[in-house]
């Protein structure tokens, strides 16, 4: 054991705080994996350091204190989808999908010579790879992660998971013969870091189209089969003639003001912040949060949440005109 490690493991509070607060950040984002809540996920990551603590005498100083905590924050996650039995993950659907912000992944993906760095690629973040997730078991969810993003072994994803090599194989398999049959067919082009130019140049056109109520701009951008989806709420809008509608609602003469939009990042991804200046009123308030997937210079999904994440993405709740 390091200095640190011997006066958190003999009950020096502050720097068993300093020792596993070095891992918080991707112990976060392991718990909104399991998750796809960032709630949740935020939830999950105090009760792990609060178990972490509280169970400090039964660690040997054997295994790596990374993978320590990383059993721990497993073991509350299970517990979490097993208090929320009534949870189910349709085809395309998580009621209780939350965006999470790029501005926190950089935090942990910018080191990257640092062993525990946790990979934060597209292809593990994104929110179609997310909601493939849930629909797994809590147990295949776990194996998966831990081999398939994580990079371990099959020995140290049956001690995570407390079972036997064989057990652990054979849930890393169930789970990705699911995520074969649910994930986009394109996923292998998920491979960009940020968010490329060319999804840049759409969500610049997306933000235009918005700030001058431009339907036919935003129409000219979609998809003829864009997808559109507004969790919590289970109802989803499926091809360009179905959307069509909402472009009329936000842009027509009956929408409810005028639109400025902030350009920002999430999962990977293109978003822009929304904020609506309502008849009669002085600032553009917080309204909604798009994230966009972009396909060909086309938007082919955009998932729509509501303003209470913007403090997390460093928006203000609202703009002066």
């Amino acid at each position: 054991m390091s200095t640190l490690e011997e006066l958190a493991f003999a009950g020096d509070e502050s720097a068993f705080a300093d020792l596993a607060g070095r891992h918080r950040r991707e112990l976060h984002v392991h718990c909104y994996r399991m998750l796809a809540s960032f709630d949740d996920a935020e939830d999950a990551v105090q009760e792990t350091l609060l178990r972490a603590w509280r169970g400090r005498d039964r660690y040997d100083g054997r295994t790596y204190f990374r993978a320590w905590l990383y059993r721990i924050a497993t073991n509350v996650c299970l517990d979490v989808v097993r208090r929320h039995t009534r949870r189910t993950a349709a085809p395309g659907e998580v009621s209780w999908l939350q965006p999470y912000p790029d501005r926190m992944l950089d935090e942990i993906a910018a080191p990257a010579d640092e062993p525990d760095a946790v990979a934060v690629d597209r292809e593990t973040i994104e929110l179609a790879f997310l909601i493939a997730l849930q629909a797994l078991p809590a147990r295949q969810r776990a194996a998966l992660i831990a081999r398939d993003v994580l990079g371990w072994s099959a020995a140290e994803t049956a001690v995570l998971l407390e079972t036997s090599v064989a057990a652990a194989n054979s849930a890393l398999q169930r789970a990705r013969a699911t995520m074969q049959q649910r994930l986009p067919a394109r996923r292998t082009d998920w491979s960009a870091p940020r968010p490329t130019a060319e999804e840049r140049d759409v969500l610049d056109r997306f933000i235009d189209a918005h700030e001058r109520c431009d339907a036919a701009a935003a129409i000219a951008i979609a998809a003829e089969d864009l997808r559109v989806s507004m969790p919590p709420n289970p109802l989803t809008f499926d091809g360009l003639a179905a959307v069509l509608p909402l472009f009329e609602r936000a842009f027509g003469p009956d929408r409810d003001g005028e639109w400025r939009l902030v350009p920002t990042s999430a999962n990977r991804l293109p978003a822009a912040a929304s904020y609506l200046l309502r008849p009669g009123d002085t600032v553009y308030r917080a309204f909604k949060l798009d994230v966009l997937r972009v396909s060909d210079g086309k938007v082919v999904e955009i998932m729509t949440f509501g303003y209470s994440r913007f403090p997390a993405f460093g928006l203000p709740d609202r703009l002066t005109t």
